[in-house]
């Protein structure tokens, strides 16, 4: 791929919303890993589980960015999703108090994962149907259950006219995303793209992960989260011709699958496919293993795929390598894990000491770093990432 300049951020996560707050908390000597765990769950019911091990983004309140207006009928996922689209346009110099203020909407476009969509929205709807009946199901809700209904409403709020692409690739989706966003940029489809994913918490979502027995106890383990956030990705030569921040810039991709050896099999990770997707990362940004000076992983607790991603690394950086697991604050997010992870990248390329290092020390200074996610099908992807010029 060709040097993608990220030159904005918004954000919405457990330690807050917005990239001032976000990477803030993030420089913090000792991150808050555990600080949203007891805070109420704001939304669903949640009095019947005893201390479920959720992390929901803080007094979440859109009404603060959005105004008043027009969000009855939006779920969790689309005001998530929103909130970050603007704040990053902002961030980006893309928007100023609302209004366009460099390129026109037609160039500029969104590619958004989300791993498991709008399952509050798709909930209530079969609730209705279920316990009542079909007749009464809200008709101005029912866009909600389509997959890509959150990334197009971030379309229209924030009147962005290019292409509008959903990834639905679990864990891994948001990296996915910058490969996809790096085409559409190569080929012309837009001069900037809102790059990364989002996943919201729901009822249904935390029972599926808690039925997997995945998640942790005690304030221990694996916490399923929720969170948002958007890089905007623009062709380098192009940010650097309208005088914009480079924050970072993306320089390599790489993924990879292998298969379970069996059709029953329904969680399966490998550590060959991360080590693929690293050295694929690597030759794509045309650097060696000994370049990269820390990991920002996918570690969130689950311990069949944390043992197969540390392996991974172990193997294709070496032992001695710097490894983060911001996925210790900002929980298991799905969809949007890998967009975190890259929110994350960038404190540490600003200067920021590394928040929750699980391996090796942390380096003096950090100029290039690899953001990896390893899925929960066989799947894994990576991203190199440098300091911005």
């Amino acid at each position: 791929m060709k040097p993608r300049a990220i030159t904005g951020l918004g954000i919405t996560s457990a330690l807050g919303t917005g990239s001032t707050e976000t990477l803030a908390a993030l420089a913090a000597p000792s991150s808050p890993a555990t600080a949203t765990a007891r805070t109420p769950i704001a939304s669903f019911d949640a009095s019947s589980y005893e201390d479920p091990p959720i992390v929901e983004v803080p007094g979440f309140d859109p009404t603060k960015y959005l105004g008043d207006k027009g969000l009855r009928t939006l779920d969790r996922l689309t005001k998530l999703l929103v909130v970050a689209a603007r704040l990053s346009l902002h961030d980006a110099g893309l928007k100023k108090d609302g209004q366009w203020a460099a390129l026109a909407p037609e160039r500029v476009g969104v590619c958004c994962s989300n791993a498991y969509g709008s399952l509050e929205a798709i909930t209530e709807l079969d609730r209705v149907a279920v316990l009542e009946d079909a007749r009464y199901i809200n008709p101005a809700k029912f866009p909600n259950t389509v997959s890509n209904s959150a990334s197009g409403y971030v379309s229209i709020w924030e009147d962005l006219r290019a292409l509008n692409v959903s990834v639905s690739d679990g864990n891994c989706g948001a990296l996915d995303a910058i490969a996809c966003a790096d085409i559409f940029l190569e080929t012309g489809r837009a001069e900037a793209i809102l790059t990364g994913g989002g996943e919201a918490m729901s009822e249904a979502l935390f029972l599926a992960f808690d039925k997997l027995r995945v998640l942790g106890t005690n304030g221990t383990g694996a916490r399923i989260g929720e969170g948002a956030a958007f890089l905007v990705l623009e062709p380098l030569e192009l940010a650097k011709a309208r005088g914009a921040k480079v924050l970072a810039t993306i320089t390599g991709y790489g993924t990879s699958f292998i298969a379970p050896k069996d059709d029953v099999t329904l969680l399966f990770s490998s550590s060959e496919a991360l080590e693929r997707a690293i050295k694929n990362a690597l030759d794509d940004a045309g650097i060696t293993a000994s370049d990269v000076d820390l990991v920002v992983s996918g570690v969130s607790g689950i311990a069949r795929f944390d043992d197969e991603e540390r392996t991974a690394i172990g193997k294709v950086l070496g032992s001695s390598v710097p490894v983060t697991a911001p996925k210790q604050v900002f929980g298991e997010t799905l969809g949007a894990g890998g967009a975190l992870g890259m929110a994350a990248a960038l404190a540490c390329l600003d200067g920021s000491a590394p928040a929750c290092l699980v391996s090796g020390s942390a380096p003096a200074k950090v100029d290039t770093v690899l953001v990896t996610s390893v899925g929960y099908y066989g799947n894994a992807s990576a991203v190199v990432v440098t300091r911005g010029s």
